[in-house]
């Protein structure tokens, strides 16, 4: 098995793992999708790894920055506190270790709503605010996710016209 042929597949397979890793916070989803592009351009040393790598790194930088900026504004939005934040994210630690693949999300919601009726003192209030923030974070892994597959299709279409034109 060539160089070339081994990189491809190490490439696929980050690339997998990076997506999944959008979905499922607990890896470094666009990231990884960045290292495997980084992993193939370097190894095949043509213009196709080169042109992949550029577009699918500036495709995943995009979804990162994009879901970023649409959570942070939806729960600036919504006047939801950093320290409501920080709870919510001790939660998901906490609800990923309890509740398998889907705990990171229950324990982001358990920790803002107590945080949040904390806060305002009233539990219609902070559901409100809890589901808010909810959506505000899975409107980001959407983009992102999306980002991230739309980068993976420039290397899978990279990958098909450096081995068929070679």
């Amino acid at each position: 098995m060539t160089a070339e042929i081994i990189a491809t597949l190490v490439a696929a397979v980050l690339l997998v793992v990076g997506c999944l890793g959008v979905i499922v916070p607990v890896l470094p989803g666009s990231f990884l999708v960045v290292v495997g592009l980084l992993v193939w351009a370097f190894t095949v040393q043509a213009v196709e790894g080169w042109v992949v790598l550029a577009v699918g790194s500036a495709l995943a930088i995009t979804g990162m920055a994009a879901s970023a900026v649409l959570t942070g504004t939806r729960l600036k939005r919504r006047q939801i506190p950093n320290r409501s934040l920080l709870y919510a994210a001790a939660g998901a630690v906490v609800g990923l270790f309890l509740i398998p693949v889907v705990g990171i999300f229950v324990g982001f919601f358990v920790g803002l709503l107590l945080s949040e009726t904390a806060r305002q003192r009233d539990l219609r209030a902070a559901l409100d605010s809890s589901w808010a923030g909810l959506k505000a974070a899975g409107l980001g892994i959407v983009v992102e996710f999306a980002c991230a597959l739309a980068a993976a299709t420039v290397f899978v279409l990279g990958a098909l016209v450096l081995f068929t034109t070679a």
